[in-house]
């Protein structure tokens, strides 16, 4: 009697795809805007450490998570006006 739970799926259905498919669709989707994105997290870490560290150097460190946080509107407020900008040379 030949078993019909076969292991294998048949060549005609697809697999799931792997971590590594699913990560490389991923990045030929959307790399640029990714590498823009960590671009900009690594500025804004870099110079709000900066600051903390030399002009704010007594102050306590949720100053410094404040500074990290207002990397949040400074993002959204430089790539909304950066489009703004397109829009407008491109008229």
């Amino acid at each position: 009697m030949p078993d019909s739970d076969a292991t294998e799926p048949p060549d005609d259905e697809p697999t799931d795809p792997t971590v590594a498919d699913r990560a490389r669709t991923m990045l030929s989707e959307n790399g640029t805007g990714m590498l823009r994105d960590l671009l900009f997290a690594v500025a804004w870490v870099g110079l709000a450490s900066v600051i903390y560290d030399l002009r704010f150097v007594t102050a306590p460190q949720w100053v410094l998570y404040m500074f990290m946080l207002a990397g949040i509107p400074a993002y959204f407020g430089f790539f909304i006006s950066l489009e703004m900008a397109k829009e407008r040379s491109a008229r």
